[in-house]
C-alpha cells in the first residue's frame, strides 16, 4: 500500500479540500467515508460492550442505555477532535482494558466510589494535556528508535489477528495449553472465515472498499443463514439475529440523555482520598497504549517523517488527553485512541475526514444504535485478521542480525497479543532495548530520555508486584 509522503501531490480542489488535505495525500471524499464507515464498523461493538463492563460498578437507573449513550457521545467528541484539530484519521473511544481496570479493580475490588475513580481519570487526562502541550510526550515519542517503531506497528497488527481470531471463535482459552483451536463448525467461526475468504479475494482484487463490503457481505450471511452468532440468547447463549422487534419503524430508537452519568465525577474525592496509584495506573495505561497505537498507525498510514517522527504531535497528543477529560465529565472511563483505526486506514483512510465520519456516526448511533447491533463480532473479526496480517510489514525494517534492535522489537511484537496489552509491549521493549543497548557498549547511541522513561517503567513495575 502506498504512503502518503510517496503519493503525488495534485492542488486541492476547495477549502474544504485543502484543509484536510485530501487531494495532497492522494484519498478523496468517497474513500475517507468509506474508510471511516470500516472504522466505525469494527469499533461498533465498544456501545455495546462498555455498557457491560461498567454498569457492573456504576449503579444508576437504566444504567446500560445511559452508559451507552455516554459511550457514543465520548466517542464522538474523540473523534471529532482529533480528526478536525489533529487531522488524522485516527478514531477515539472508552478504551478496553481501562474500562475493565476502573470497573473491577477500582471500583468492585478498591472500593472506591465511581464517581471519584472518574475524577481520577479526569486528572489523568490533565496530565496528558499538559505533558503534550509542553512537548514531553512528543520527546518520548521521538527518542523510541526506528526498530522499535516498527516493532510496534507490527505488534499492534499482531494484537489486532489476534483479538479477531478471539471474536471468530478461531482461538479459544485452553486450561492446559492457554490457548487452542477453536470448532471450525461452530458457527461463528465458520461465518468468519468466510469473511475471511471473501474479504482476502476483495483485497487481492483491488475492489475498492474491500473491507467495507466484506463485513457488510459476511453480515448478510449471518442474517440469511440464520447463524447465532448474535449475543442475547436465553442464558448467555449466541442467538440467530433477533431482527429490530420494539424499536421504532424497526431500527430507530429515541436516545436517552445520561443526566445520571454528566458530570458526576468527584475530583475533589479523587484529590482527597490520596489515589496517586489509581491516578498513575491510568495515566502510564493510556500514556503508553496510545502514544504506541498513536506512533504504529501513524507509521502505517505513512506519516512519519524521514526520522521517523509525527507531525502534528503535539496537538495530535493534547487531542488524547482531551477526549479522556471529556470522557470523564460525560461518565465515562477513559477515552483513547482505537487499534481499530488501522482497518480504515487500510480501506484507504488519509484524513482526519475519516475520524469525523466515525464522530458522525457514533452521534448517529444514539438515534439507530439497533442496526449497529446487526453487525456480529464474526464480520469484523476478518477485518481485524486481515489489518493485522497488512501491518506486519513493518518486520522487514528490523535488524534481526543485530541483537540489540532485534531482541526489544521481537518482545516489543509479541508481548502485544500475549499479554493483551499494547502498553506491555512498548514497556517491554523499552526496557530491554535500553538494557541490552547499555550493557553490550552501544550506550550513547540510546536517548537519555529514553533511559529516564525505562527507569519510571522498571519502578512501575515493582510497584505494581509490591501492590
Amino acid at each position: 500500500m502506498s504512503r502518503a509522503s510517496d503519493l503525488p501531490v495534485s492542488p486541492p480542489v476547495s477549502a474544504f479540500d485543502r484543509y484536510f488535505e485530501i487531494t495532497k495525500t492522494g484519498s478523496n471524499i468517497p474513500q475517507e467515508i468509506r474508510a471511516g464507515i470500516t472504522t466505525f464498523l469494527t469499533m461498533s461493538y465498544i456501545l455495546f460492550v462498555n455498557p457491560q463492563v461498567l454498569s457492573s460498578a456504576i449503579k444508576i437507573d437504566n444504567a446500560f442505555v445511559q452508559i451507552l449513550m455516554t459511550t457514543a457521545i465520548a466517542a464522538a467528541f474523540g473523534s471529532l477532535v482529533m480528526g478536525l484539530i489533529a487531522r488524522y484519521p485516527f478514531a477515539q473511544a472508552p478504551g478496553m482494558g481501562l474500562n475493565a481496570f476502573f470497573a473491577y479493580t477500582v471500583v468492585l475490588t478498591q472500593g472506591i466510589p465511581w464517581q471519584t475513580a472518574l475524577g481520577a481519570v479526569f486528572i489523568s487526562g490533565v496530565l496528558f494535556v499538559v505533558l503534550s502541550v509542553v512537548g514531553a510526550r512528543q520527546a518520548i515519542v521521538k527518542a523510541i528508535p526506528l526498530s522499535l517503531k516498527f516493532a510496534i506497528t507490527a505488534g499492534i497488527g499482531a494484537f489486532l489477528a489476534f483479538l479477531g481470531l478471539k471474536n471468530a471463535g478461531i482461538v479459544v482459552t485452553n486450561p492446559a495449553t492457554f490457548v487452542a483451536m477453536g470448532r471450525l463448525v461452530d458457527p461463528t467461526v465458520w461465518v468468519a472465515l468466510i469473511g475471511l475468504i471473501i474479504s482476502a479475494v476483495l483485497l487481492k482484487r483491488k475492489v475498492t472498499g474491500a473491507i467495507l463490503y466484506g463485513i457488510l457481505i459476511t453480515t448478510v450471511i449471518a442474517i440469511i443463514s440464520r447463524a447465532p452468532v448474535y449475543a442475547g440468547g436465553p442464558k448467555g447463549a449466541l442467538q440467530a439475529f433477533p431482527g429490530f422487534e420494539g424499536k421504532i419503524l424497526g431500527i430507530f430508537a429515541t436516545p436517552i440523555w445520561p443526566s445520571g452519568l454528566v458530570g458526576q465525577l468527584d475530583i475533589g474525592g479523587a484529590v482527597g482520598l490520596g489515589l496517586i496509584s489509581v491516578v498513575f495506573t491510568f495515566f502510564f495505561v493510556d500514556f503508553f497504549d496510545a502514544t504506541g497505537t498513536l506512533t504504529g498507525l501513524a507509521q502505517r498510514s505513512g506519516f512519519l517523517d524521514a526520522n521517523g517522527d509525527m507531525p502534528r504531535a503535539r496537538r495530535t497528543f493534547a487531542m488524547d488527553g482531551l477526549a479522556a477529560m471529556f470522557g470523564a465529565f460525560m461518565g465515562s472511563s477513559t477515552t483513547t485512541a482505537y487499534v481499530e483505526s488501522a482497518s480504515g486506514i487500510g480501506a484507504g483512510g488519509r484524513t482526519g475526514l475519516t475520524a469525523v465520519t466515525v464522530g458522525v456516526l457514533f452521534l448517529l448511533s444514539m438515534f439507530i444504535w439497533p442496526l449497529a447491533a446487526a453487525i456480529p463480532a464474526a464480520a469484523t473479526a476478518p477485518a481485524l485478521i486481515l489489518v493485522g496480517a497488512m501491518m506486519m510489514e513493518g518486520v522487514i525494517h528490523v535488524d534481526w542480525e543485530d541483537m540489540s534492535e532485534a531482541l526489544p522489537s521481537f518482545l516489543t511484537i509479541i508481548l502485544m497479543p500475549l499479554t493483551f496489552s499494547i502498553a506491555n509491549g512498548v514497556s517491554l521493549g523499552v526496557i530491554s532495548y535500553c538494557l541490552v543497548k547499555g550493557l553490550s557498549g552501544e550506550a550513547r547511541k540510546v536517548s537519555p530520555i529514553l533511559y529516564g522513561v525505562a527507569a519510571l517503567l522498571i519502578i512501575r513495575y515493582i510497584w505494581l508486584a509490591e501492590g
